[in-house]
């Protein structure tokens, strides 16, 4: 099946792993060209920023010299500071250390909340341990924090930290709480698109700046929705050979041969070359 990369998700790659870094605001006439190298036209570019200003996401600003340009909200850099303790495989650990308990109740008169914290939860990459009560690892309690005071919702829920102490095995528990199935397949769709183009690279001596930033961030984009639906559950819990350690690996590789690379071709365009 062939990868979907949406102009919104590669905008937000992008700020994820270049923008952000970028002092001030990225010009309108930046953000084409940059993601023109992954193949998305002005005319998607514009309207994906739009509806991103819209979300709260991104804030119009002028540059030094007066172009209109579009910097990150503080809403979008805490999102992304949470997602980096996620996505890069050096500072998403997996041992065991607890768990977090999501306990929530929403009056029947709001459902929509209900309906959105439970969106937002499966989005954190919690597991349903029984109705109203959603799992997690611990390590994602501060992340949980952040997003349900972002939106509004930590009044309806009760956060906790503990140890599962039976009847079933943990390893037993964790197969209902989560579809490790399904986990599985997006890690292995994740390894079918990337791992040859894991291993282009690894048959060349040279790195260009242009052809480093397009294959980096369609990985990247990719790879940053992995650790939301696969939370980085401790390593005893899952199947034997489970491909999310490799997949890891694969993400962890293409970030070291690549990334610094890429960011030669969005800071010197004039002298990138593919």
């Amino acid at each position: 099946m062939a990868e979907l990369h949406t102009p919104r998700s590669l905008i937000v790659t992008y700020y994820g792993a270049y923008g952000r870094r970028t002092p001030g605001p990225v010009p309108v006439a930046e953000l084409i060209r940059l993601l023109g190298a992954v193949g998305v036209d002005a005319p998607s570019v514009r309207s994906s920023v739009s509806r991103l200003k819209r979300r709260g996401l991104l804030e119009p600003q002028r540059t030094a010299d007066g172009a209109a340009g579009y910097a990150l909200s503080a809403d979008a850099r805490q999102l992304l500071d949470d997602g980096d303790r996620r996505i890069y495989p050096r500072e998403q650990p997996r041992g065991g250390d607890g768990w977090v308990l999501a306990v929530f109740s929403v009056p029947e008169s709001e459902r929509q909340k209900r309906h959105v914290l439970r969106s937002r939860l499966t989005g954190l990459g919690f597991g349903t341990a029984a109705p109203g009560v959603w799992i997690a690892p611990a390590r994602l309690y501060e992340e949980t924090r952040h997003t349900l005071e972002r939106l509004q919702l930590s009044a309806y829920v009760d956060l906790f930290r503990g140890d599962h102490l039976g009847f079933a095995a943990t390893a037993d528990a964790v197969a209902r709480w989560w579809d490790l199935a399904a986990l599985a397949e997006r890690h292995e769709r994740f390894l079918a698109a990337h791992e040859p183009v894991l291993h282009a690279w690894q048959s060349r001596d040279d790195t260009p700046p242009e052809a480093a930033y397009r294959d980096y961030l369609l990985a990247l984009d990719t790879w940053r929705h992995l650790p939301y639906v696969d939370p980085g559950l401790p390593a005893p819990l899952l199947p034997p050979h489970w491909p999310g350690e490799r997949s890891a690996r694969v993400f962890a590789a293409l970030d070291a041969r690549l990334r610094e690379a890429g960011a030669a071709f969005c800071n010197a365009p004039d002298n990138a070359g593919s």
